[in-house]
């Protein structure tokens, strides 16, 4: 292999490419994040930066998946992009939010509805853990069997 095909794809001979992407990654921390003052908080600030952009696109990728399977596709969605540290996704949340009826812009939920979606959520769980089979039993019974009804 000659000199100038090696100098094409230096990351596959030259080992300090790793060194030269953190120290600009860490660069580009000081000039965009929150103005850290150590080397330490910088390389803290892009883990945290990377972390919600892998995290983001994955429950954003889930959340596509339930918009056909079961399960909550937008509220996992909605949950992705809000992870996200891009304007692009900032501004998607606020155009959904304005959509949504009931939700704020600023996306601020009143406590008082916190509070009571918090409390529905363990009087239900409490109450499919501890009557589970009776209400699985009634409902059979109000639609028939569903094996029957299924089979």
């Amino acid at each position: 292999m000659s000199e100038q095909g090696s100098s094409a794809e230096p990351h596959d001979h030259d080992p300090r490419w790793l060194d030269r992407l953190n120290a600009a990654a860490i660069e580009a921390e000081y000039e965009t994040g929150r103005r850290e003052s150590t080397a330490e908080e910088a390389r803290r600030g892009v883990i945290i930066r990377l972390a919600r952009i892998i995290g983001g696109f994955t429950i954003i990728g889930i959340g596509l998946a339930g918009l056909l399977l079961p399960g909550p596709g937008w509220v996992m969605i909605i949950f992705g992009l809000s992870l996200l540290p891009f304007a692009w996704a900032e501004r998607t949340v606020l155009l959904i939010r304005r959509k949504v009826p009931g939700v704020p812009e600023e996306g601020t939920i009143p406590l008082r509805t916190w509070i009571i979606m918090g409390l529905l959520l363990v009087v239900f769980t409490t109450l499919s853990v501890l009557f589970g089979d009776d209400i699985t039993r009634w409902l059979s019974g109000l639609w028939g069997d569903p094996d029957r009804l299924l089979g």
